[in-house]
């Protein structure tokens, strides 16, 4: 960030500058389960000021209720639809209303709907990419300018293996998340020496709601939504002069085929 004296701190074990998160504004779409919910809570709990956002509003309530008092960082939400331009900026105007300001923006909000191309509809198709590559586009297009005028921020977009890993039963899910890793390294150059960093992470699978499934004791060996949580906090803690711009996170010990 171009204000170091303010934004960063020094590391005494180490003796370089990293990102003093206390009192930082950050984004986090999908924030009320799995991943999202998993990121929102370590920001709050590191003095992180987040506002979470869904696509109801029980659920937001709830989250919102459940994460309040748990750390030095205050929580708000909003109903949103990244697929919906309109409500992406509303989502933006309420975080400025609630914090003042916006530093960090998580992209977690995503979908997936399994099926072959011949089998899937047009319609499932259209909301598997507006939701994982045109929301992500939507909330960048917003965030970045409100981060020049704070000196800088950080881009975090939640990928998948299988934007690297195409499959079967998956052409529009891979689409979309092969999409979201150029547009993350794109934008990455574009942004950098406006102080803002961008960050794609791609996790394998994780126990979560994610598809369908349910998070089940009988699938200990997965990644659990803690585990991105960390990746995402060390990303911002990181050194200012480096930049991990793609981070690839699976099961150390998946079931043997």
């Amino acid at each position: 960030m171009k204000d170091c004296e303010q934004s960063c701190r020094a590391d005494p074990k180490i003796g370089i500058q990293t990102l003093d998160l206390n009192g930082k504004v950050a984004i986090v779409t999908g924030g009320t389960k799995g991943i999202g919910r998993g990121i929102a809570e370590a920001r709050v709990r590191a003095g992180v000021n987040v506002c979470i956002s869904a696509r109801h509003g029980a659920e937001i309530e709830r989250t919102v209720g459940e994460l309040s008092g748990l750390g030095e960082g205050s929580v708000a939400g909003a109903v949103c639809d990244v697929r919906d331009f309109d409500e992406i900026k509303a989502l933006i105007a309420h975080t400025l209303t609630e914090f003042g300001g916006l530093d960090i923006l998580v992209n977690n909000a995503g979908i997936g709907i399994f099926a072959s191309v011949e089998e899937m509809s047009p319609e499932d198709f259209r909301a598997i990419l507006e939701t994982n590559l045109f929301g992500v586009y939507y909330c960048c297009h917003e965030a970045i300018p409100l981060m020049k005028k704070r000196g800088g921020g950080y881009i975090i977009n939640i990928s998948s293996l299988a934007g690297a890993n195409p499959h079967p039963q998956m052409a529009a899910y891979n689409a979309s998340k092969f999409g979201l890793n150029g547009f993350s390294e794109a934008l990455m150059q574009e942004v950098r020496h406006d102080g803002i960093k961008v960050s794609y992470i791609m996790p394998g699978s994780v126990n979560t709601e994610f598809g369908g499934d349910a998070p089940s004791d009988d699938k200990s060996w997965q990644l659990q939504p803690e585990d991105i949580a960390r990746v995402v906090l060390d990303l911002l803690h990181h050194p200012e002069r480096s930049l991990p711009s793609r981070v690839e996170i699976r099961p150390s010990k998946p079931p043997k085929k």
